[in-house]
């Protein structure tokens, strides 16, 4: 039993180190694209219009779209899933660990925004602009970590997933109050229909999985129409699965979904995904655009800000000792995932289509070569702070099988 686990630990480590080798090529490719004599047919592509038509109901958004509130469902989806089985039977069951992550996930957000507003304060349109740099992209950010294979830890893994979590959570509270124009009251009460719906499933220890499927795709469907972004809908779902089988003890209909799903993940959603997102054209860029308020206060924002926000709160909670520093990890390993977190790519991009674009005043380009640059720094000086850290440790999981 005991080196089962080991093994399945193990093999986990491979398919998503190698997930996370595939997620970077296919940013570099659509970067590539990008800049080539392609760029018009890659544009082409994910502006395509894809149509979903029942009587009323209708779904109409281009193919990007559908890949970022989609297909990123699922990732959260499993997102979620790791996280409930975490705090159940990990980790976070132990409440004291999901502190730091909470206090990095706060101060990660205000020191970013803070920083953005220190260089864009007087330029009314551009302060709209203040929430861009204070999210994670937990794609990107894992992507990073898996590149590092067996040596992180368990506990980094998910002291990072736990923080880009309340992190998007955040972004998402953020989005609702100060970027929804018109949230719809009555797609919202559909998503509140589905949470009992699922509640009673779970109680009941339904273990067949297409009854929460079903209700899953309502549930995304009304969270899309409800102006609240819909990959949320992934994660209060992941939170009905029942862990364990009523019948079959050794059954867990959580743990075997988590397995199915983590391939399609991690081959198919994030390369897609990255594909999708990173085609940025950065010719003709002058020194004016990035000397702008707007690129300038986000790169500088996810660069500096996420790291001082993070660890820095981190750091003072952990000396307050109302906190510990998690087992496995030690300063320069938290300073290292600190800086990934200033990966803002995919929820900073589309913070940043809400800020700027109902404007009318095109400050898109600005923001999106921003979030590239601090995204990329960011990832860079983590990989290394980490791959330094990490150093001694040959197989970071040794420590946590018997756990």
């Amino acid at each position: 039993m005991h080196n089962h686990k080991g093994t399945t630990i193990s093999s986990f480590l491979k398919l998503e180190s190698a997930g996370g080798i595939l997620l970077f090529c296919t940013a570099v490719l659509a970067i590539i694209i990008a800049n080539s004599p392609f760029e018009e047919y890659y544009k082409l592509l994910f502006s395509t219009p894809v149509e979903l038509r029942v009587g009323q109901l209708e779904i109409a958004k281009p193919l990007l779209l559908w890949i970022n509130d989609g297909l990123m469902a699922v990732f959260f989806f499993l997102v979620g899933l790791e996280l409930k089985r975490e705090l159940l039977e990990g980790e976070l069951a132990d409440k004291k660990n999901i502190i730091l992550p909470g206090i990095g996930a706060v101060g990660g957000m205000i020191v970013p925004a803070m920083f953005y507003l220190y260089f864009n304060y007087n330029d009314p349109v551009a302060v709209k602009g203040w929430a861009i740099p204070a999210a994670t992209d937990i794609a990107f950010a894992l992507g990073v970590l898996t590149l590092l294979g067996s040596r992180v830890p368990t506990s980094l893994k998910i002291f990072l997933t736990s923080l880009a979590i309340f992190d998007d959570i955040g972004a998402i509270i953020i989005i609702a109050i100060f970027y929804t124009s018109n949230i719809s009251i009555s797609a919202l009460g559909v998503v509140a229909l589905c949470i009992p719906v699922l509640f009673i499933m779970n109680k009941l220890n339904v273990i067949k999985k297409s009854p929460y499927i079903l209700i899953g795709i309502i549930m995304w469907i009304a969270t899309l129409k409800s102006g609240v972004h819909a990959t949320l809908a992934g994660v209060v779902l992941a939170m009905f699965i029942p862990m364990r089988s009523a019948k079959d003890p050794d059954y867990s209909p959580l743990r075997t979904m988590e397995h199915d799903l983590h391939s399609v993940v991690a081959f198919f959603v994030l390369p897609v995904f990255a594909f999708a997102n990173a085609g940025i054209n950065l010719q003709g860029i002058s020194t004016d655009q990035l000397l702008h308020g707007v690129p300038m206060g986000i790169a500088l924002g996810l660069f500096f800000g996420k790291q001082i926000g993070i660890f820095g709160l981190c750091y003072l909670f952990i000396k307050m000792k109302i906190t510990s520093l998690p087992k496995g990890m030690n300063y320069l390993s938290l300073y290292g995932t600190s800086a990934l977190c200033g990966i803002g790519f995919t929820m900073s991009l589309f913070i940043g289509s809400l800020a700027f674009e109902e404007t009318g005043v095109d400050l898109l380009f600005d923001e999106r070569l921003g979030i590239i640059i601090g995204s990329l720094f960011s990832g860079v000086l983590g990989f290394f702070v980490l791959r330094y850290s990490l150093k001694d440790n040959k197989n970071g999981d040794e420590k946590q099988i018997t756990s």
